[in-house]
């Protein structure tokens, strides 16, 4: 239980602070660069900030899981599914709008 709760709450973190550099700091660079090469240089604020924010909504879906699962609750997958589909989605709807594809290279 403890160690999935720690493996749960790195990897969460993990995605967590990618998210906030991502986004506050702008670091578009942590991206695979073919995520971001058709990227407008003025999009960037707006690309970081949504990619930032999907990795941030992905992450805490993950540390709630650990939570859950301590907890010993039978709905664990609940917030692991809804962080991942939000997270998606507003990654997605990111690459979509500023990219133009989700795979553009």
């Amino acid at each position: 239980m403890i160690l999935g709760l720690i493996i749960d709450a790195a990897v969460g973190s993990v995605c967590v602070v990618l998210g906030l550099l991502i986004w506050k700091k702008e670091k578009v660079s942590l991206i695979h660069d073919y995520h971001y090469k058709n990227v407008k240089k003025e999009d960037i604020p707006a690309y970081a900030r949504l990619i930032g924010v999907g990795l941030i909504i992905v992450g805490t879906g993950i540390c709630a899981t650990g939570i859950f699962n301590l907890l010993e609750s039978p709905l664990w997958w609940i917030p692991l599914l809804a962080g991942f589909a939000a997270g998606i989605y507003v990654l997605h709807r990111a690459q979509m709008k500023y990219n133009g594809s989700w795979f553009s290279r």
